[in-house]
């Protein structure tokens, strides 16, 4: 739950957010509620708008797998929410600016995440 307080402040400091268009909405809740591991991606995308950092970093300082880390991160490339600068291992991600523009669309993400994680889950 800390980690998606610090997402929403994240938001709210962001210099150049604009209303989201449907199609980034659509985008964002797909990769980071309705897929496997799309909490892990949107931690990520909290510790790459503090600092650009290559794969190996990025596991580290999330207590992930190496190769764990290079696949989410090669799936936010793939669609746009991250780019990458430079060559094999020492490529710095950073955020797109195509994430960095539909910005308050990350909002309804937490939104939803925070009701997926309050329903309580009943199994008879």
């Amino acid at each position: 739950m800390e980690k998606l307080v610090e997402i929403r402040q994240m938001i709210q400091r962001s210099p150049s957010a604009r209303a989201p268009d449907r199609d980034a909405q659509r985008l964002l809740l797909y990769v980071f509620t309705t897929t496997r591991g799309g909490f892990t991606r949107l931690q990520m995308i909290l510790h790459l708008s503090r600092v650009p950092m290559n794969t190996n970093q990025l596991a580290h300082a999330m207590n992930l797998d190496y190769k764990a880390a290079q696949h989410h991160l090669e799936v936010l490339e793939k669609n746009n929410l991250v780019t990458k600068m430079g060559d094999k291992y020492g490529a710095l991600f950073y955020l797109s600016n195509y994430l960095e523009a539909n910005i308050l669309a990350l909002d309804l993400v937490v939104s939803s995440l925070e009701r997926q994680m309050s329903r309580k889950k009943v199994y008879l």
